[in-house]
């Protein structure tokens, strides 16, 4: 597939995807509220007012927490490490982003990872293994992989999905809660439509799994799209391919990486083998034959 092709149908079924999430939040507010109610207007109109709330919590947190999660120390002069510096340095001037904050975290499993709301507050985040094992082209290939993370928003992305993801597991508790002492209570809307009550059931129990398949869903995209422009700044998908190769056939996981931070590491961190709907990163040999094709 070619490399503009890939990025272009990369970023349509993202926004696809995004915008389903969207209106799949919608639908859980306004299902909780008719299960309840018999209603569903009041869950259409609290649901969204919650979720900007609560994504704008979220989007406060800093950079620095994440850094702290994953025990990465600032990278502060180019002469702590040269190369890794002037290759971060390189990569934001070929994506026309402003230089990202170094990290480097002392593990000897070979990863990476950018965080960052925004370009001017991003930081890349490599640990010693990924110094140690790869080649320098290699280790360009993870950079400018992180750097189109950057680039791309994909951290904000990551961030604003999570939170939703948080708001329906949030709002489905409540409103099993809700149900429950009404059921308690023997109070009942009478006019419910037995079709829209059991969708609204299925919906309350099932949401929470499938708000997480599609965060899932949207980080393994994102990855794709991440491999598709990494590849463009730095003009040499087979060096990326290669990266990506040795970093997936090394067993051993990153001591201090979290399941909350996973999904911002280049390559799982945590070594699940998870295939499929339930990974939040795409099959790596998926990922190396789309770069050995471009």
């Amino acid at each position: 597939m070619l490399l503009y092709e890939q990025i272009r149908k990369n970023k349509v079924k993202t926004v696809f995807i995004v915008t389903g999430f969207v209106l799949f939040v919608l639908l859980v507010g306004a299902a909780i509220s008719y299960v309840n109610y018999g209603d569903a207007m009041p869950g259409l109109i609290f649901t969204p007012i919650f979720s900007l709330f609560y994504v704008g919590i979220v989007i406060m947190s800093s950079t620095n927490i994440v850094m702290k999660m994953n025990r990465a120390q600032e990278v502060t002069s180019v002469e702590e490490h040269r190369f890794l510096w002037h290759t971060v340095e390189n990569m934001a001037m070929v994506a026309r982003v402003p230089m990202p904050r170094v990290f480097i975290i002392n593990d000897p499993s070979p990863n990476a990872f950018a965080t960052g709301l925004k370009p001017e507050k991003a930081a890349v985040a490599v640990t010693t293994g990924l110094l140690d094992r790869l080649s320098r082209e290699e280790i360009e290939g993870v950079i400018a992989h992180e750097v189109a993370h950057i680039k791309n928003y994909d951290v904000r992305l990551s961030t604003v999905t999570l939170a939703l993801v948080s708001v329906i597991a949030i709002m489905s508790d409540i409103g099993s809660r809700m149900l429950f002492f009404r059921s308690i209570g023997g109070r009942r809307d009478q006019n419910q439509n037995p079709i829209f009550l059991i969708i609204g059931l299925v919906l309350l129990v099932l949401a929470p799994l499938i708000a997480m398949l599609i965060n899932m869903a949207i980080s393994r995209n994102r990855e794709f799209l991440a491999d598709a422009s990494g590849a463009e700044l730095t003009r040499n998908p087979d060096a990326l391919a290669s990266a990506l190769e040795k970093i997936a056939n090394v067993e051993t996981p990153v001591e201090q990486a979290s399941s909350a931070s996973a999904p911002l590491y280049f390559s799982d961190p945590l070594k699940k083998k998870v295939s499929g709907l339930f990974s939040t990163h795409p099959d790596p040999v998926e990922r190396i034959s789309r770069l050995r094709q471009m």
